[in-house]
């Protein structure tokens, strides 16, 4: 079913979180991919607590501190590839499918935005790096209200600025707990399940379940 706005979690949905990594993995050695997770699980983590305790901080701040945790984690990991890893961070991949699904809804007639707990200078700058900045109509970030994703006020976002009923977003993360968010403010939502993980939240259910963005194809 065509919606009339696709919105997309950036960071795990358009954008490789572990690319940064991947990018020095020959510099970091055999324990690399444990590094970019922890470094992702605390990043979440600390959104979230922050959240709860209504002590913004913005998401490169996070990211930073997450980093400096996951260095700590790993003492095989050399600290001193902090800035590089850092430095990274800014221009990630994005996945392969990410440009032409996108076009082929925008020739749909849809709008396109992100709504990301990224800032905006993060933002920008993975959106420009990727060439997705003709693309999109909007970037949201959560800077503007100072709470992180789930909070309902962040996918009220959409809606208020650009005057739909969630029911006419369609709403995709590869986050399950995004998802959850999403479908309980009342998105369509997409779980975009690229590494095969067991569901969970099963009482907030995705409308769809899909390995990659390609499928939102057959909504064109």
């Amino acid at each position: 079913m065509h919606h009339a706005a696709y919105v997309f979690d950036a960071y795990g949905t358009l954008f490789d979180v572990h690319a940064a990594v991947r990018r020095h993995a020959g510099e970091i050695g055999p324990d690399g991919q444990l590094l970019s997770e922890i470094w992702r699980a605390k990043q979440l983590e600390y959104s979230w607590v922050r959240t709860l305790m209504g002590a913004y901080a913005d998401f490169w701040q996070l990211t930073e501190q997450a980093l400096d945790f996951a260095l700590r984690k790993v003492p095989s990991a050399d600290p001193g590839l902090k800035a590089r890893l850092l430095e990274a961070y800014w221009q990630l991949d994005c996945y392969p499918e990410v440009p032409a699904v996108l076009k082929a809804l925008k020739a749909s007639g849809a709008k396109l935005a992100i709504l990301s707990n990224g800032s905006p200078e993060m933002l920008q700058a993975a959106v420009k790096s990727a060439a997705l900045d003709q693309i999109l109509d909007d970037v949201f970030s959560v800077d503007e209200i100072k709470r992180f994703k789930t909070d309902p006020s962040v996918y009220d976002m959409v809606v208020t600025g650009w005057r739909l009923y969630p029911e006419a977003v369609s709403f995709q993360s590869s986050n399950r707990w995004d998802v959850a968010g999403a479908t309980r403010f009342g998105f369509r939502t997409v779980w975009i399940n690229r590494t095969d993980q067991p569901d969970e939240y099963r009482d907030f259910p995705p409308g769809l379940i899909l390995p990659s963005l390609e499928g939102l194809l057959a909504d064109v």
